[in-house]
């Protein structure tokens, strides 16, 4: 009605007028695909549940106006994602690194979050015993079969399962059950290796499935709290430009860094990577950048 309005008034408006024809055709289409979207959205649901857990990492509509504030460069930066743009433009390098990790940790999670945290964790304190850590869980994601970590140090492999959970909550037999279940096709699968079943959790096991987990020679490590203030920035030497790096675990590469050479390290502030020669691996450089 609008566009007919416009083209047929006293003195018409005829680019108005099929403006507001595109413009609606659009809208139709966009109410078009987005019930196609749900439509499909409920369907993964319903094959995935897991899914329906990950909508706690979608950002909110006011996420999403905040975000607006930044130039398209300043949002390839992922610390932008934790300042204001105020906070983002006043601050040096350094100083919104550091602003953003620690809101990081301060802010909200997923149980999916809380859970690939937890490995990163256990995975560190592996780390600093001599192992080299392969994190499985978190590259396979929900195909892990339940082998979130697998260490290994010479011939010795540990195959690790991790469970961050309340302390209200119990691990049950079937836990145990799945780990042994895990191991076992892995060992068959790597017959030159000294395989052993290892479980973490935050929480404690039943009776009986502690009782199991002795029997099955799966070793446990019950009331192993996450310590959010480990040293979580990862400090890597790129071996063929000896350029120094360091990683924030909202990066995109953290997960695929390794800290396992000379001279790379672990930090638990921006300030001490910065000082033992470290930069922060990112897209957009800023304009204070070197």
């Amino acid at each position: 009605k609008t566009s007919s309005y416009l083209r047929n008034k006293n003195h018409p408006a005829q680019k108005a007028a099929e403006m507001v024809k595109v413009e609606t055709k659009r809208r139709r289409q966009a109410e078009i695909e987005k019930k196609i979207a749900l439509a499909q959205i409920e369907m993964y649901e319903q094959y995935a549940p897991f899914l329906a857990d990950l909508k706690e990492d979608l950002p909110t509509i006011e996420d999403v106006n905040f975000f607006k504030a930044y130039s398209d460069e300043e949002r390839q930066d992922t610390v932008s994602n934790y300042l204001t743009i105020e906070e983002y433009r006043a601050m040096s390098i350094g100083e919104r690194n550091q602003l953003a990790l620690d809101r990081f940790w301060k802010r909200p999670m997923s149980k999916w979050m809380l859970g690939k945290l937890y490995e990163r964790y256990v995975g560190f304190l592996l780390e600093q015993q001599g192992y080299e850590v392969e994190y499985f869980g978190i590259r396979e994601k929900y195909q892990d079969m339940g082998r979130d970590l697998i260490c290994r140090k010479g011939s010795s492999t540990l195959v690790i399962q991790c469970k961050n959970w309340s302390q209200y909550k119990t691990i049950y037999e079937k836990h145990i059950f799945q780990l042994f279940g895990s191991v076992f096709e892995y060992k068959k699968k790597h017959l030159d290796e000294s395989v052993v079943a290892v479980f973490y959790t935050t929480t404690q096991l039943s009776d009986l499935a502690r009782e199991i987990a002795v029997i099955l020679g799966i070793q446990l490590f019950e009331q192993n709290k996450f310590d959010k203030s480990y040293p979580c920035i990862k400090c890597n030497v790129n071996p063929s430009s000896k350029e120094r790096i360091y990683h924030l675990p909202f990066d995109q590469k953290y997960d695929e860094t390794k800290v396992d050479r000379k001279d790379e390290m672990y930090c638990s502030t921006v300030a001490e990577a910065e000082k033992a020669g470290f930069r922060r691996a990112y897209r957009w450089h800023g304009n204070d950048a070197s």
